[in-house]
C-alpha cells in the first residue's frame, strides 16, 4: 500500500488515507476530474494496512465483505442440508441409527452417518455461525471507528479539488449569478439560515459553510451488525445447559419425573382421553376400524425440589409449586417453563411392588419391601435381612455375548439384582435376580438363574393389591427459551439499523468563497441524489441564484 504524506494543510493522515481527513485533498489523485470515491471519507482502515503481521492478516481476512457473504452462504448451505430430513432431536425413544435407513433408505442411512441428522448442534456449524459473528465485529470495528474519527475532524473550509469533484457542484459569482446579497459573509449567513430551516447543522467560518444533517444515519449498518452479532451469541448460548430445552419425555402416571437440567419434577397425576364414536367418525376410518382420539389431558403437578436433589442414596424433597391441565395447544407455563401435549400411550407399566420376602421351608415371610421402578433405593430392609441393590436394568436383555443390559431407560421388563445377607445367609451374602413381572420370570428363568438358593428363599407379591401400575404415559414436549428475549432484542436493533439506513440519507454541502464573490459548492449524500440536488437547488433559488437541479450535477457525469 502507498504510504501517505503529511498534506498541505498541515494535517498528518494515517498510512492509507485516501483523502485528508481534514480538508478532504486526494492524497494521491489530485490531477483526476471523476467524482470522488468517499466510501467511508477514504480513512485509511487497519485492514489496508502495509506489511501486515500475522495478526493483521487474520484481520484483514475477516475484514473483507467478500469473506464474510461466503461465510454466510456455506451457513445457508449447512441449514438447508440439515432441512432434508427432520433432525434426531425432534424424535422420542427412536434409534436414529436404524430410523433414518429404514425410513428413507441409502440416503438416509448416508445423512446419517454424515452427521446431517444433528446439523444445528454440530461443530462445524456452531464453527460457521462463530465465523460470522467474528467477521461482523472486525468488519463493523475496521470501518466504524476510522468513519468516527473522519466526521469528527471535518474542516469548514474544504480544499477546491475535493468540491470540485463532487457529484454536486456549483460554480459561479454573486455578481453575475443576480444574487441580492453583494457581500460573500452576509451571503453565507443567509444561506445558513435557510439550510437551518431545512434541519442542517450548519458551521461557517467567514466566506465559508459547513452544513450536515442526518449523520447518524451512517451508522445504521453498525446498528444492524450490533443486532446480528446479539441474536448470534445468543444462539450460541443456547447450547449451555440452562438456557435452552426442547425435549420429549414421557411422564408415567402416579410418577413424579425429573426435567433435565432443572430442578422440577413433573408428575401426571391423571391422563384423560375421549374418543370419538362411530357417528362422529368419517367413513374411511369407520371402514379401518380405527379409534380416533377427540380429546386428551394430563392433570399435571409441577414439583420443586428442596432438598436431597442430587444425592442417589435418597429420594429428593419435593414442594407442590403448580398444578395445570395440559391439553393440546394449552401447555402448563411456569417461569419460562412450557409442557406441551404431545402424544400419549395406553401400554400399562409398572411403577411399583411391594413384594415379601418369603422361606419356602419355614412358610415365614419378611417386609413388605417397596420397591419403584424409577430411582429405586440402595437398599432394603426386610425384618432381620438387608437387601442391598447392586444393579438395576429397567429394559432387561441379554446381548450377543450372553451379558445381561437394559435396552432403554423405560421399564419395560425391570430386572434388580439383589445382594442378601442375614441369618442363615452365607457370609459374603448371597445374590439374588428378581424380575416383579411374572412373564419376564418366566422369559428368562428366574428360578433357574438363582439357583438352589430360588429352592428355598423366594421374593414375590401376594396379590395384585400390591402392585401399582400406570395405565397411560403422557408424552409432553418440554421447552425453555431463556435466550428468547434476548433474540428478540437483537431482532428489533436490527430493524432500527434498518431504519437508520433507509429512510434518512447524511446530507453535508460545503461551499466557500475566493476571490472575492467566487463562489464554489460541493454537495455529498450516500444516496438520493435526486433529493438532495433538489434541496440545494432551492436553498440557491431563494438567494436569488437561479438554478435547476439537473444544471448542479457534475459535468463529468453528465457526458
Amino acid at each position: 500500500m502507498i504510504a501517505n504524506t503529511k498534506c498541505e494543510c498541515g494535517h498528518q493522515n494515517h498510512v492509507g488515507t485516501v483523502l485528508c481527513e481534514s480538508c478532504g485533498k486526494p492524497l494521491f489523485d489530485d490531477k483526476g476530474e471523476a467524482p470522488l470515491e468517499m466510501r467511508y471519507d477514504g480513512v485509511a482502515r487497519r485492514s489496508q494496512k502495509t506489511n501486515p503481521s500475522v495478526l493483521d492478516r487474520l484481520w484483514n481476512f475477516f475484514s473483507s465483505v467478500k469473506v464474510a457473504v461466503y461465510l454466510i452462504l456455506a451457513t445457508l448451505v449447512g441449514s438447508t442440508l440439515g432441512s432434508i430430513y427432520p433432525q434426531e432431536n425432534t424424535f422420542l425413544n427412536v434409534d436414529p441409527a436404524k430410523y433414518y435407513k429404514e425410513t428413507y433408505g441409502w440416503t438416509g442411512d448416508l445423512y446419517y452417518k454424515l452427521g446431517l441428522s444433528d446439523t444445528y448442534s454440530s461443530w462445524w456449524f456452531i464453527g460457521l455461525l462463530v465465523c460470522i459473528g467474528t467477521s461482523l465485529v472486525i468488519c463493523s470495528l475496521d470501518r466504524v471507528l476510522p468513519l468516527y474519527r473522519a466526521l469528527s475532524k471535518q474542516q469548514i473550509r474544504k480544499h477546491m479539488s475535493f468540491l470540485m469533484r463532487q457529484n454536486v457542484v456549483y460554480t459561479g459569482t454573486l455578481a453575475s449569478s443576480g444574487s441580492t446579497i453583494a457581500e460573500p459573509e452576509a451571503w453565507v449567513q443567509d444561506t445558513a439560515a435557510k439550510l437551518r430551516k431545512k434541519g442542517y447543522r450548519v458551521h461557517t467560518d467567514g466566506a465559508a459553510l459547513l452544513a450536515e444533517k442526518h449523520r447518524f444515519s451512517r451508522w445504521g449498518p453498525y446498528v444492524n451488525h450490533i443486532g446480528l452479532i446479539i441474536v448470534l451469541l445468543t444462539i450460541l448460548l443456547r447450547t449451555l445447559p440452562g438456557w435452552q430445552m426442547d425435549q420429549y419425555i414421557g411422564f408415567l402416571e402416579g410418577e413424579p419425573t425429573k426435567i433435565p437440567d432443572t430442578r422440577y419434577y413433573l408428575e401426571n397425576d391423571q391422563f384423560n382421553v375421549e374418543f370419538y364414536n362411530e357417528n362422529e367418525m368419517t367413513e374411511a376410518f369407520r371402514e379401518k376400524g380405527q379409534t380416533v382420539a377427540k380429546l386428551y389431558e394430563t392433570k399435571a403437578v409441577l414439583y420443586e425440589c428442596v432438598a436431597d436433589c442430587d444425592n442417589p442414596d435418597k429420594q429428593p424433597q419435593l414442594k407442590e409449586v403448580t398444578r395445570q391441565t395440559i391439553t393440546v395447544n394449552h401447555p402448563l407455563k411456569y417461569k419460562g417453563l412450557l409442557a406441551y401435549q404431545f402424544d400419549y400411550s395406553q401400554t400399562p407399566k409398572l411403577l411399583s411392588v411391594r413384594p415379601l420376602l418369603k422361606n419356602k421351608t419355614t412358610g415365614q415371610s419378611y417386609g413388605p419391601l417397596t420397591i419403584r421402578m424409577k430411582n429405586p433405593e440402595s437398599s432394603y430392609t426386610a425384618g432381620p435381612y438387608k437387601l442391598e441393590l447392586k444393579e438395576y436394568f429397567p429394559d432387561f436383555s441379554i446381548n450377543d455375548k450372553g451379558v445381561p443390559i437394559t435396552v432403554s431407560n423405560e421399564p419395560n421388563a425391570p430386572a434388580f439384582v439383589f445382594l442378601i445377607t442375614g441369618p442363615d445367609m452365607p457370609k459374603e451374602g448371597q445374590s439374588y435376580l428378581y424380575f416383579p413381572r411374572e412373564i419376564d420370570k418366566v422369559k428368562y428363568s428366574q428360578d433357574q438363574i438363582n439357583g438352589a438358593f430360588s429352592s428355598v428363599w423366594d421374593i414375590s407379591v401376594n396379590s395384585m393389591n400390591d402392585v401399582e401400575i400406570a395405565n397411560f404415559t403422557s408424552y409432553l414436549n418440554i421447552r425453555r427459551d431463556t435466550a428468547l428475549p434476548y433474540i428478540f432484542t437483537g431482532g428489533m436493533i436490527f430493524l432500527i439499523g434498518v431504519v437508520m439506513g433507509l429512510y434518512w440519507q447524511h446530507r453535508r454541502i460545503w461551499l466557500r468563497f475566493d476571490d472575492g464573490d467566487k463562489l464554489t459548492l460541493g454537495a455529498h449524500t450516500n444516496k438520493n441524489w435526486y433529493g438532495l440536488r433538489n434541496e440545494v437547488a432551492a436553498v440557491l433559488n431563494k438567494t436569488g441564484i437561479a438554478v435547476t437541479p439537473k444544471q448542479l450535477a457534475n459535468e463529468v457525469n453528465k457526458s
